[in-house]
């Protein structure tokens, strides 16, 4: 019995009430019998046996849907099913491990990402001139929320608005009462968070101004300074003033940005306080921390509110010398007391000051702290308008200390006459001197510009724009740039600010009815401009060879070519009458070439400048919409004034890979497209 019982197991089963099968065993017969639930006789006794290994029962058996484990272990280790198990384990162990090392790579050499401040164009708002929404004829926060649907037509990823916070009206009010409301004119801070949930509904951005560099003299903080209350003390910069025969006697010749002394004698702390533009406007002290702190609270206070981004305003200005020297004067014989005029001093001590840069840099560390979140990248832009190419450069930071994201490009603004060397300058002085890896930017126009068809002439708006949409980087317009609006001609403004800079900000032309469809009200701030019944956005729509249509297929066009978004920038020729340049990516084989004419009319053979190009290109756009979808002789390119043409064409030898181009071509973030895969990589 023991050498049988070494041989098989033998597990009993009593079947009680009925029998129970959970799964199909082999070879099972069970017969249909009329039981007595209550006899035991009548309880069949069910013995399953398990074979010894070495038994002939073995190979009679077949595997079976609930077999025991003893049964499970002895077919799992056969051959013929171990093996296929191993294989398929070790399959997945190595498919794992490529799809690891394929993720790794492919993020390894991904370029980096645009973010959405580099992906489309910057919409900027003077709010007070584009859109009324309560008849008052002053524009307002709830007038720009109206006209969103507006703005995403432009294909716009980003809405920049100007100043809004309380302020008396001087200097544009830039003169801020205080930081944290909204001047009454614009509306209330419940319609600036309506209008920041609207825009952001859209799939837009926002980014708004501030002026960090001085308030007004309405302001609490200088009020408790020119009483000397507790730390605000020397919120500002604070001087002895000598008197002389009745006349006051500022401590150094420094002038304000307006001309005069930069210094104010205040009857009530009877001292002077120093102020780079007028006197309502005096410097903070930015020497002081407590002063550095309450910026930066303030910072995080409209971060809060759910802005995307600031526009840093006369940053150059935040810090002036401790030693308080005299400036030296750009005519050394000029007679002292007629020095009056800002332009006559070298501003060696008033802007740009060692010390400045940290200051930004921590306004750049406060919103990286905000930026954590995905998608929720704050951006900084920063404003030093006048300042050499050399020291705007440097609001980009170091290699490894990040500062602005750009420093505001205004260098094609500052063109008064059409001419394609001007235009060359402009746009190569910036891309030779930016640094490595940074991002270029463009504007045409600004509040504080003449208007671009009253710089250059209503026949140029379409050129610029698309100028604006074919160069490398962010392109920036201002309000009513993209229907072609001028500055208006009008003396009488009743209102206290620079003329020659407030013609610029007229009231946006929606339509031809009254007020140009800017306010329903019987007036308005500033009067519309007398084309507005032509001029408009409603009329624009309605053409097919308008400049609006015209705007919207270029930035249609910015968003979705890479070319245009990605790609190289090589300059071909430029003179008094023409630019021609190309757009191009490895990995694609085409390129873009852009051919301006600033000039009178006249022919270009694009042939001499490349060698190697088709003698027909196609065209792609053209500020003449009749020509669009056609060819052009490359040998001999026809071009009226103030024509422009984006034609394309299919080529493998791309210009930033011949010796000839390599320093007239340049790129931001390097990259290759891979046609295979639909990716774009870095390995170029």
């Amino acid at each position: 019995m023991a050498e049988e019982k070494s041989k098989r197991d033998c597990i009993g089963m009593n079947m009680k009430g009925g029998l129970t099968n959970n799964g199909f065993v082999q070879n099972e017969d069970i017969l249909e019998k009329d039981l007595d639930p209550g006899s035991a006789a009548n309880s069949p006794q069910y013995s399953v046996c398990i074979l010894g290994p070495e038994e002939p029962g073995w190979r009679d058996i077949q595997p079976y849907a609930g077999m025991p484990k003893e049964v499970l272990f002895h077919f799992s280790g056969q051959a013929r099913y171990r093996l296929p198990r191993e294989i398929l384990f070790w399959l997945t162990v190595a498919s794992v491990l490529v799809l690891t090392g394929a993720t790794i790579a492919i993020i390894a050499i991904s370029p980096k990402c645009l973010d959405w401040w580099q992906e489309g164009p910057m919409y900027q708002i003077y709010p007070r001139s584009f859109k009324d929404s309560n008849e008052d004829g002053n524009g307002d926060l709830k007038g720009i929320q109206d006209k969103l649907d507006y703005i995403t037509t432009l294909n716009t990823k980003t809405v920049w608005i100007t100043s809004f916070y309380k302020s008396s009206l001087k200097d544009f009010r830039h003169g801020v009462e205080n930081f944290r409301e909204i001047d009454p004119i614009f509306g209330t801070m419940k319609d600036f968070e309506n209008l920041v949930a609207a825009i952001h509904d859209k799939g837009l951005k926002l980014i708004i101004d501030f002026i960090p560099n001085h308030t007004s003299d309405k302001h609490d903080w200088f009020q408790l300074s020119r009483n000397r209350t507790g730390k605000y003390t020397d919120y500002y910069i604070w001087q002895n003033c000598l008197h002389e025969n009745g006349t006051i006697i500022p401590p150094n010749n420094w002038l304000s940005v307006y001309g005069n002394s930069s210094w104010h004698l205040d009857e009530v702390r009877k001292q002077c306080y120093f102020h780079q533009f007028t006197k309502e406007q005096p410097d903070l002290n930015f020497r002081n921390p407590d002063v550095q702190e309450e910026i930066k609270e303030i910072i995080q206070f409209w971060l809060a509110k759910g802005v995307d981004g600031f526009s840093f305003e006369s940053v150059k200005f935040l810090l002036e010398a401790k030693h308080l020297r005299d400036e030296a004067q750009v005519n050394a014989t000029q007679i002292l007391g007629t020095v009056t005029n800002y332009s006559q001093l070298y501003h060696d001590f008033t802007t740009t000051q060692v010390g400045m840069h940290d200051i930004v840099r921590s306004f750049r560390q406060m919103m990286d702290q905000h930026s954590s979140e995905p998608g929720r990248y704050r951006f900084m832009g920063t404003e030093a308008y006048g300042d050499t190419i050399d020291r705007t450069m440097m609001y980009y930071g170091l290699p490894f200390i990040q500062e602005a994201d750009f420093p505001f490009n205004d260098f094609l603004a500052r063109l008064d006459t059409p001419s394609g060397n001007g235009v060359f300058q402009a746009i190569t002085s910036w891309m030779e001197h930016m640094p490595e890896g940074k991002w270029p930017n463009w504007m045409i126009g600004g509040p504080d510009r003449a208007r671009l068809t009253s710089r250059l002439g209503k026949e140029y708006v379409n050129i610029m724009n698309m100028l604006l949409f074919t160069l490398p980087g962010t392109p920036i317009t201002y309000y009513g740039e993209e229907i072609g609006m001028g500055n208006i001609l009008a003396t009488n403004l009743n209102e206290s600010y620079n003329v020659d800079t407030l013609l610029s900000k007229s009231p946006m032309q929606w339509d031809n009815s009254s007020n140009a469809g800017f306010s329903e009200g019987s007036q308005t701030w500033l009067p519309t401009s007398a084309d507005y019944h032509t001029v408009n956005v409603d009329v624009q729509e309605t053409q097919s060879t308008s400049a609006l249509k015209l705007y919207q297929e270029l930035s249609l066009l910015r968003v979705n070519e890479l070319l245009l978004s990605r790609g190289w920038f090589c300059y071909l020729r430029a003179d008094n009458h023409s630019v021609v340049y190309t757009r191009e990516l490895d990995g694609i084989d085409r390129i873009l070439l852009v051919v301006l004419n600033f000039g009178a009319s006249s022919q270009l053979n694009v042939k001499e400048m490349i060698s190697n190009i088709p003698s027909r290109a196609r065209i792609r756009l053209s500020t003449n919409s009749a020509n669009k979808g056609s060819e052009v002789n490359t040998h001999a390119i026809n071009l009226d004034a103030g024509e422009g043409l984006l034609l394309e064409y299919d080529t493998k030898e791309l210009l930033h890979h011949q010796t000839e181009f390599r320093g007239r071509c340049f790129v931001s973030s390097r990259a290759c497209y891979s046609s295979i895969l639909n990716v774009l990589h870095s390995l170029c």
